[in-house]
């Protein structure tokens, strides 16, 4: 995942604000930026500010496809509100969640109302992904807002998503467990621009059906140091190996929606 060095020097996820609710009259400034500024970091990493209008409670989650107007106005992405010719990209995360529930780069839920976020449209990111195949290489809308598909072959009455593709089908990573503890240390064949990221699904020896990463920590110099899962590990295990799905790493070339399949 990329860092969003203008913004912030802090290591690890993106550290971005959600800004909000906004309220008319309540002194609460909004935007703090132009809508359509664009902040850089590393990885060849871009983003994008835009308005998001929740008409009702939301959850975001790293990851989630996003689509703007020429008017920089942001929606969850899926196939029956995609306009072809819209760009697109991701919610890669944010810090400080200003209402309801979530945590730092983590999963956030927002009550109804006005926000502004930061979407990346450039360089590595992560990406919420229904299903995959080896080619990853094709990547579509899918019915499920915020998700997209990396299907061998285009399917028909998806939305083309041009300009992004995946590093693989899923991440495989080496660690320990310890018996009721969700808590994976011992890491090893880890990248922290690469994942893997949080609300990926994650199986292994010791590691219940359903669970997810609900959260990962960093050292000062942005190496993982641990990763909290959404369930207890059932077993004592070192060295086991753990595969990641669902939430993969892109590579975002300003991606926009192209066609019609």
């Amino acid at each position: 995942m990329s860092i969003a060095t203008i913004q912030s020097d802090r290591l690890g996820a993106n550290p971005f604000v959600v800004e909000g609710p906004i309220v008319s009259g309540s002194g609460i400034p909004g935007p703090n930026f132009a809508l359509g500024a664009v902040a850089g970091g590393d990885r060849e990493a871009e983003w994008v500010y835009c308005q998001l209008v929740l008409a009702a409670q939301t959850t975001l989650q790293p990851g989630q496809w996003f689509q703007w107007t020429k008017d920089y106005v942001a929606s969850l992405l899926t196939t029956a509100s995609a306009v072809v010719g819209q760009r697109c990209g991701v919610f890669s995360g944010a810090a400080q969640p200003p209402t309801l529930t979530g945590g730092p780069v983590g999963a956030i839920t927002l009550a109804p109302g006005t926000y502004y976020i930061w979407l990346q449209r450039n360089g590595q990111a992560p990406s919420q992904v229904a299903s995959a195949t080896a080619a990853v290489v094709v990547a579509e809308t899918t019915t499920t807002a915020g998700q997209a598909s990396a299907p061998a072959s285009a399917t028909v009455g998806t939305k083309a998503i041009a300009n992004v593709n995946f590093a693989a089908a899923n991440q495989t990573f080496t660690a320990n467990t310890v018996n009721g503890s969700s808590v994976l240390t011992g890491l090893a064949g880890l990248n922290a621009g690469s994942g893997p990221f949080i609300g990926a699904a994650v199986a292994g020896t010791g590691i219940a059906g359903g669970t997810t990463i609900a959260g990962i920590s960093y050292s000062p110099n942005g190496i993982v140091q641990s990763i909290t899962l959404s369930a207890n590990a059932t077993a004592n295990g070192t060295g086991i190996t753990v595969t990641a799905t669902g939430v993969l790493e892109a590579t975002l070339m300003r991606p926009f929606l192209s066609k019609v399949n």
